[in-house]
C-alpha cells in the first residue's frame, strides 16, 4: 500500500488551504444564518471540524493497513457510522461544555444533533470510499509495474541467453573447421587456431555491449572472414561495400556473423569452385539495412546444421522491436540466396551501449 493520499506532500498545502477556508464558512454559516455570536461559531466549527479532520485520518490510517476482501463496503460503513457518532456526541458534550450558560446556542445543539449526525456520516463514507478507490487505483498501478518490470527482465534474459548461445554455436563450427584444416593442411590450421584465438578474445571484450556501432561490426566480422579465408583459401571471394553514412549507425551485437556463416555453408560447403560472397551495408528512410548474398546450387543438398542462427536471429529482433519482417530469406535469379537484415534506428544510440 502507499502513503494515505490525506498526507501526500504533492495535496499538503491545499489540504490545509480548503481545510481553513471549510471551517470559516462554518463560521460564516453559523453567524449569519442562525444568529449565532461570534464565539459560538467559531467554537463549533473549529471543534467539529477538527475532530472531523481527524476522524478522516484514522479512516485513511485503517484503510491503508486493512481491507477486508469480504464486505468491504459493510465495514466502510460501520466504521464512518462509529466515527460520525463519536464526533456528534464528544463535540456536543465539549460545546455544552463551553456555552452551558446560552440556552439559545445549547437548544440549537441538541435539535441539529441528529442533522450533524447524517452529514457527519455522509461525509465519512464519502472520504473512506475515496480512499478504498486510491489505494485500489495505486495498487493496480504498482502491479502494473511489477509486472512490466518482469516482463523486461524475462525479455533481457531471453536476449542474453540468445546472444551467449550464439558464441558456443560459432565456436563448435569453427573447431570443426580446425579439425578438417589439420588433415589437409596443419600449417595453415594453425594460422588458423591463432586467428581464431583473436576473434575469441574480442568476443570476451564486447560480451557485455547490447548494441555495438556498424563499424565495431563489420570489424568483427572482418576477423571472423579471416579466418574463413585461411580455410577456404582462393576459394572464398568477398565484396564487402559499405556506406559511410551507416559506420556510427548501431545494430544488436552478434548478430550479422550467424548471416555470415549461413552464406558461406550454403555457398562454400558442397561446391569446389570459387564462390562470391556479397556483404552490402546502407541505410534507407532511417533504417540500417544489411543484404549478403552467396550462390547456392539447387540440385545440391545443403550442408547440414540446426538452423539455430537465424532462429535466434529471428527471435532477438523480435524481442527488441515486436516485428517479425525485419529478417528475410529469398531466392534470386542465377541461384542466388539473399539474405536481408533491417535494423530501425528510431532510438537514441547514446544509450545503447
Amino acid at each position: 500500500m502507499t502513503n494515505n493520499p490525506l498526507l501526500s506532500k504533492r495535496i499538503q498545502t491545499t489540504a490545509v488551504t480548503l481545510f481553513l477556508v471549510w471551517i470559516a464558512a462554518f463560521v460564516l454559516l453559523f453567524y449569519y444564518t442562525l444568529n449565532l455570536n461570534w464565539f459560538a461559531s467559531a467554537a463549533d466549527s473549529l471543534i467539529t471540524n477538527i475532530l472531523l479532520g481527524f476522524s478522516c485520518l484514522i479512516l485513511g490510517t485503517v484503510l491503508k493497513f486493512y481491507q477486508p476482501k469480504r464486505e468491504l463496503v459493510l465495514f466502510v460503513i460501520i466504521l464512518s457510522l462509529v466515527l460520525a457518532a463519536a464526533i456528534s456526541f464528544i463535540s456536543r458534550f465539549l460545546l455544552s461544555s463551553i456555552f452551558v450558560h446560552y440556552l439559545t446556542y445549547t437548544s440549537f445543539l441538541t435539535f441539529s444533533l441528529p442533522f450533524r449526525f447524517m452529514i457527519l456520516f455522509v461525509f465519512l463514507a464519502w472520504c473512506a470510499f475515496a480512499n478504498v478507490l486510491w489505494y485500489r487505483l495505486e495498487e493496480q498501478s504498482e502491479t502494473q509495474v511489477r509486472l512490466f518490470t518482469a516482463k523486461n527482465l524475462a525479455k533481457e534474459a531471453e536476449l542474453n541467453k540468445l546472444r551467449h548461445q550464439l558464441q558456443p554455436h560459432f565456436l563448435f563450427n569453427s573447431l570443426n573447421s580446425v579439425y578438417a584444416l589439420t588433415i589437409v593442411n596443419p600449417k595453415e590450421a594453425g594460422t588458423m587456431i591463432t586467428k581464431l584465438a583473436s576473434f575469441l578474445r574480442g568476443t570476451l571484450k564486447r560480451d557485455d555491449e547490447v548494441w555495438v556501432s556498424v563499424a565495431e561490426e563489420m570489424e568483427y566480422i572482418q576477423l571472423y572472414l579471416d579466418i574463413e579465408k585461411v580455410r577456404f583459401s582462393h576459394r572464398l571471394n568477398l565484396d564487402i561495400q559499405i556506406e559511410e553514412a551507416t559506420l556510427d549507425l548501431c545494430l544488436p551485437g552478434t548478430l550479422l556473423q550467424p548471416i555470415v556463416e549461413n552464406a558461406i555453408k550454403f555457398g562454400l560447403y558442397n561446391t569446389s569452385a570459387p564462390v562470391l560472397i556479397s556483404i552490402a551495408v546502407k541505410v534507407e528512410n532511417h533504417v540500417l539495412k544489411i543484404s549478403v548474398q552467396n550462390p547456392y546450387d539447387p540440385e545440391i543438398k545443403s550442408a547440414g546444421g540446426t538452423g539455430f542462427g537465424l532462429t535466434a536471429i529471428r527471435r532477438r529482433l523480435y524481442l527488441l522491436f515486436a516485428d517479425t519482417e525485419l529478417l528475410q530469406t529469398n531466392s534470386l535469379e542465377g541461384n542466388i540466396y539473399l539474405t536481408t537484415l533491417k535494423i530501425p534506428q528510431q532510438y537514441d544510440q547514446n544509450d545503447t551501449h
